[in-house]
């Protein structure tokens, strides 16, 4: 039911799905699963309570799974699960959760893991979700869907980035990053709208229409604070699904500190 080369390590309660390809010099654990159809390039190491997701295509020296990069991790039970059509090109590295974060990192279906990107511990990415080349991603992140990181780009601890966004290449996030938000630079700023995004994504146009004028009465505004203003617009925006999203965002949770325009 599986193809594996006779050079792969495969401990003894690993699952392995129908179709399943592992190329040479793959260590798999025995926690591990891995669903129908997934590839396993060669020399790539899996390990922890982690499941793979059907159709998943992992590269050479890829490490998804080993211990969290927290020097308060104490061999507690965590999980890693990761969706289904991921890519995880050469040299990623993921990690699974810890007591600290809730004891779980989850990945999304259809996202792509460049080379030498990383996912730290706790983190929650979304469907669709792209990291180029070396972005980072640290823990207790949490990533909406359809978000798009450029190469070079880190993303700090505990920061939320909403649907829909976009990093520019080599840009230092430290604050939430709003639906549909564009941000570059270092330290990040609000750049405007993911503009391209709404397009690719077949967004109606009245509702972009909508969302820009929302994001001035937000960002280009000095009345009141942030949260004021999204709550006003948020009270006469409830037939705009994109104003809504973005409003909901800001309102979810008090004390927060979000992304701005310089």
């Amino acid at each position: 039911m599986a193809d594996i080369h006779p050079t792969a390590i495969i401990e003894d309660g690993a699952t392995i799905g129908a179709g399943v390809r592992i190329g040479p010099y793959c260590v798999i654990g025995s926690q591990v699963t891995l669903g129908d159809n997934v590839e396993l390039k060669s020399h790539v190491a899996l390990a922890g309570d982690t499941t793979i997701g059907a159709g998943t295509a992992i590269f050479p020296f890829a490490s998804v799974g080993h211990q969290a990069q927290d020097l308060k991790f104490r061999g507690e039970a965590a999980t890693l699960t990761i969706g289904e059509g991921c890519i995880i090109r050469e040299g990623v590295t993921i990690n699974p959760g810890t007591e600290g974060g809730g004891l779980s990192t989850t990945i999304g279906n259809n996202c792509a893991f460049l080379a030498n990107s990383h996912v730290g511990h706790d983190s929650h990415l979304g469907d669709r979700v792209i990291l180029s080349n070396n972005v980072m991603i640290a823990g207790h992140v949490t990533v909406g869907s359809n978000v798009i990181f450029g190469g070079g780009s880190a993303v700090i601890q505990f920061t939320r980035i909403g649907d829909n966004a976009f990093v520019g290449g080599m840009a230092g996030l430290e604050n939430d990053l709003i639906p549909f938000g564009m941000v570059t630079g270092n330290r990040a700023n609000l750049g405007g709208l993911n503009l391209i995004g709404l397009k690719r994504a077949n967004f109606p146009r009245e509702q972009i229409h909508a969302l820009r004028a929302a994001y001035k009465a937000l960002f280009e505004s000095n009345e009141g604070t942030l949260r004021t203003r999204a709550e006003a617009i948020a009270e006469t925006t409830q037939d705009q699904p994109l104003v809504k999203k973005v409003t909901d965002f800001i309102l979810e949770e008090e004390d927060r500190r979000f992304c701005t325009p310089a």
